[in-house]
């Protein structure tokens, strides 16, 4: 048994490592696009989403009163005085992305907001404002332009808006919403960059380690019965389990390597993904930069190798249907459309209650295992449970593949 065994995990394993393509797109390919993609994801939406430090806004206001100018001031606000006749353009430039805000204020703006306040209403010399024009006149309004889809327009806006509604608060202190330097958002840096990656991780670790299993395992089985060498298999002494255990044991070692690539790939990526949520600037190392634990990644490592192996069961059971190479990509395709589907599912994980019962259900565990992990509400039990089914799952893989090779009518079928 041993001998036979050995010597078809040796075939296997040849026929792999001889491929130096295969190798190549299989092992290492996988974890540099992962480190390459999230590295790249982390470094373009940092840099797209902050305002460079020595960037200075191109702002404009018209009618900006003395008030208001001492406000924005104390803001690090520096407004450029513009005529009613050139409002028009700057709108435009605005919109063009060329300009960042334009501020306009209503024309009897400190006399309306005496008069909102109860005090005195003043009137500045060569005015035709008297009071009652005042009292019947609108609410005090202050008019912000800006463009939502260029950083530097929105940036500016938002510090504006901070500055405009702490002196309005300051005026009429009725009451305050979130006033003062306290912190009020309660979310740790590490929960709001544990949601980002619980978001985002699992979808695309999943698809990664479902196409290193899809590059090995249907040639091993439907590559046999299109080139006819499984007749000669199947006439050795070896027995049909030993030779279903001897496939999946040699598929398991590259797709292992697969995924171990994949998980080295999404480690190396991690800090340059924490630098978007903790505005940190240039890669530290692996130790500094990354929130998570020795024990939050040996959790996710058995998590990613129980669905490699449960992966390889699945599709050599399926691809020992096929005839042909080709027909197994075929065939395999809707398990590879419920894995993506079970993966984007992660997107929108809003409960942290762990419900044991999910994680019954294979490569839907490693979904939320792979989101728990992340997003730093992992449980070992959850871990183990999800790992034992995997590997239940692949046992069985190996049981029904046995049973397949004692059919004539699956293995010879034309």
């Amino acid at each position: 048994m041993r001998s036979g065994l050995v010597a078809i995990m040796q075939k296997e394993l040849k026929r792999f490592f001889s491929d130096r393509r295969m190798v190549l797109t299989t092992v290492l390919l996988p974890g540099l696009l992962i480190y390459l993609i999230y590295s790249f994801m982390g470094s373009a939406m940092s840099s797209n989403l902050t305002v460079s430090s020595d960037y200075t806004p191109k702002i404009y206001a018209w009618n900006l009163t003395e008030p208001l100018a001492e406000v924005t001031e104390a803001a690090g606000l520096d407004f450029e005085p513009v005529s009613i006749e050139r409002m028009d353009n700057i709108k435009q430039e605005i919109a063009n992305k060329t300009a960042d805000l334009l501020m306009v204020v209503s024309v009897n703006f400190d006399a309306e907001l005496a008069y909102e306040l109860g005090e005195e209403v003043p009137v500045a010399q060569g005015s035709a404002v008297g009071a009652g024009e005042v009292r019947a006149g609108a609410v005090p309004s202050i008019s912000l332009y800006y463009n939502s889809t260029r950083v530097e327009s929105s940036a500016v806006y938002a510090q504006t808006q901070a500055a405009l509604s702490a002196y309005k608060e300051a005026l009429r202190p009725v009451f305050t919403v979130n006033a003062g330097e306290e912190q009020y958002n309660l979310a740790s840096e590490e929960d709001t960059a544990g949601f980002m990656f619980a978001s985002l991780l699992p979808m695309f670790l999943m698809i990664f380690l479902y196409s290193g299993c899809l590059a090995v395992a249907p040639e091993s089985i439907a590559g046999e019965k299109e080139r006819g060498t499984i007749a000669t298999l199947l006439v050795t002494p070896l027995k049909r389990w030993e030779l279903a255990l001897g496939k999946i044991l040699s598929l398991c070692i590259p797709a292992l390597l697969s995924g171990a690539s994949s998980f080295v790939g999404v480690m190396l990526s991690l800090p340059n993904l924490y630098q978007l949520e903790s505005g940190g600037s240039g890669a530290a190392s692996l130790l500094d930069s990354s929130v998570y634990g020795i024990s939050d990644y040996l959790m996710l490592l058995a998590v990613v190798l129980s669905t490699v192996v449960l992966f390889v069961g699945l599709i050599s059971v399926i691809s020992a249907f096929a005839r042909t190479t080709k027909e197994a990509n075929v065939m395999v395709m809707p398990l590879m459309m419920v894995v993506m589907l079970v993966a984007f599912s992660a997107m929108f994980q809003t409960s942290s209650e762990t419900n044991f019962v999910l994680y019954l259900a294979p490569v839907y565990n490693s979904v939320q295992c792979m989101v728990s992990v992340f997003g730093f509400t992992a449980e070992p039990a959850a871990i183990a449970l999800t790992v034992g089914v995997n590997l239940l799952v692949s046992a069985l893989c190996v049981v029904v593949l046995s049973r397949m090779f004692e059919s004539e009518r699956i293995i010879f079928s034309k």
